[in-house]
């Protein structure tokens, strides 16, 4: 059974190393140590450091892949037609909890990062620039880095400079979350999508990408495009930072030259010499089957030939001994909990896709996989960000990539195999129980509340799904179709005044003691949503 990721797990390093110079030397680099490591670094001009970016096809590394140079240039034109400065804003919300590469370099080489953005601030004009974290630890080493070169959100500062801590969440890290929590809302996307390039931080035009994007830039400022390009493929020219867990005997973050055979990779971190199948670009990513691992190269462009996809950097292999679509089955019911609890086809479609694939395990049949599909499909699109898009291209992939798995589940008697929670999710006490404002939010535990139905006493007037739709649905029978479930952390208040509210009086809320019992490696599949099918 696979524990949570530590912030910092090992760090490796493929050919020579770039962002994780000096990582040899000092846990940490400070200031001194930094410039010592990776010398000092000039100012370049808005359209030199737009040139630079579109000649090293520098992409955002948060996932979406989005090319910098276009970023760049519609922010600076968006301030000068305006008449405004524009604001550079980090996004170091690590959310998932299987990728780990930017809280490596937050807490490791927060300079680097910090050069990459101020050179954009310089370059734009920007008087504001902020680091969106999550964690403790990221929060405080950013801080100090900040403090080490004397920058504060004084009033007298010429650039005013600060750490916005938000909840950790999956949401919270979506750029709108970000851009709305820094101006003083909560870390949720707001109800329509607005460009941050156009109207972001205080309406103004806001530069925002992720960590390892900015440390990138400084490398290349450094050492020109000519150099940057020495290393990795000359379309996709560098290094990647990677974190690979799952079915492994070291988790790792490795930095390696785009080109690098993806098997080498797994093979660094001790993975099964033939997987059952490698999830590529993490828990809104897409699994890749054993030959097609043979056949990939860590790039973006051969991941998404392939049918993977780099997204965050994150890969994670399971081996031929688990169930598949038990261990996607805890992501998935991962990700219905992740939902910001505002978007119905999210809050209401992403949990009953987690119980569209536990009716597959528990026997369902083909009627249970094509309603699958349905429901993943009608999800896309239609939320406020990208969590539902993400969300079931992992349930489309899932399906598609474990036929056989698939097979036996859906026509026969399942596959017989153990789920031994080889993907990783936060342990109890990670992820705080609800999402709030605010600079430095408490880790607390999620949610512990279950709700039960008292079926002596219900009368199936239906009121508990028109006011709970993410827990109960009602059968053929008119009756909810669940007994008991957990309630969603967004829902606590929902769930209470169902209880009040209905006329029978069989419906209770209780605490649920068993948030804190121990794993165990055999799944335990239920008919309702909110129940864990599995431990952690």
């Amino acid at each position: 059974m696979n524990e949570a990721l530590p912030d910092v797990p090992e760090v490796r390093v493929v050919g020579l190393p770039q962002l994780t110079s000096g990582f040899d030397l000092v846990e940490r680099l400070d200031l001194p140590m930094h410039l010592k490591v990776h010398g000092p670094l000039e100012p370049l001009g808005g359209e030199a450091l737009a040139k630079l970016s579109e000649n090293i096809n520098l992409k955002g590394r948060g996932g979406a892949g989005f090319p910098f140079h276009k970023k760049l240039r519609s922010v600076a034109e968006a301030a000068i037609k305006r008449g405004v400065r524009p604001v550079v804003v980090v996004n170091g919300s690590e959310d998932e909890p299987a990728c780990r590469k930017d809280t490596v370099l937050i807490n490791r080489a927060p300079h680097l990062i910090l050069d990459g953005a101020l050179l954009v601030a310089e370059a734009l004009g920007a008087r504001t620039l902020v680091v969106g974290v999550t964690r403790e630890s990221t929060q405080r080493s950013m801080e100090a880095a900040l403090a080490e070169r004397g920058l504060s959100n004084g009033r007298r500062s010429a650039l005013k400079a600060f750490v916005q801590r938000n909840p950790i969440r999956m949401v919270t890290g979506a750029a709108a979350s970000l851009v709305r929590s820094i101006d003083g809302g909560p870390p949720i996307p707001p109800g329509r999508k607005v460009s941050a390039s156009q109207n972001g931080v205080g309406g103004a035009p806001t530069l925002l990408s992720n960590a390892e994007t900015f440390a990138q830039l400084a490398i290349a400022a450094r050492i020109g495009p000519e150099r940057y390009g020495n290393t990795g493929l000359y379309d996709e020219p560098g290094t990647v930072m990677l974190t690979v867990s799952g079915a492994v005997a070291r988790p790792m973050v490795i930095e390696v030259p785009t080109g690098v055979p993806l098997r080498y990779v797994l093979q660094l971190a001790g993975a099964p010499p033939v997987p059952q199948g490698v999830l590529t670009g993490g828990y809104h990513g897409k699994w890749i089957d054993a030959a097609t691992v043979n056949e990939a190269i860590v790039s973006r462009n051969s991941l998404d030939a392939v049918g993977g996809a780099l997204g965050a950097g994150a890969i994670l292999p399971i081996s031929q001994e688990t169930c598949p679509l038990g261990e996607s089955l805890r992501v998935a019911q991962w990700l219905a909990d992740e939902s910001a609890g505002q978007c119905g086809p999210c809050y209401l479609g992403l949990p009953a896709a987690a119980r569209g694939m536990e009716d597959i395990l528990n026997g369902g049949g083909p009627a249970a996989l094509e309603a699958l599909k349905q429901v993943a499909k009608n999800v896309k699109r239609r939320g406020a960000c990208s969590h539902p898009d993400g969300s079931a291209m992992f349930i489309e992939s899932t399906i598609k990539a474990f036929t056989d798995d698939l097979a036996a589940h859906v026509l026969g008697n399942g596959c017989g195999r153990p789920v031994e929670g080889v993907l990783p999710l936060f342990e109890a006490g990670m992820a705080p129980a609800a999402i709030t404002s605010g600079n430095a939010p408490e880790e607390s535990g999620s949610s512990r509340q279950k709700i039960f139905v008292d079926w002596t006493l219900c009368r199936g007037h239906g009121l508990c799904a028109d006011i709970l739709p993410e827990v109960f649905q009602l059968g053929a029978d008119g009756f909810p179709t669940v007994a008991q479930a957990k309630v969603p952390d967004y829902a606590e208040a929902k769930a209470m005044r169902a209880v009040r509210r209905c006329p029978a009086l069989a419906l209770r809320i209780e605490e649920d003691t068993r948030a804190q019992a121990p794993a165990r490696n055999l799944p335990v599949l239920s008919q309702g949503r909110g129940r864990r099918a599995l431990g952690r």
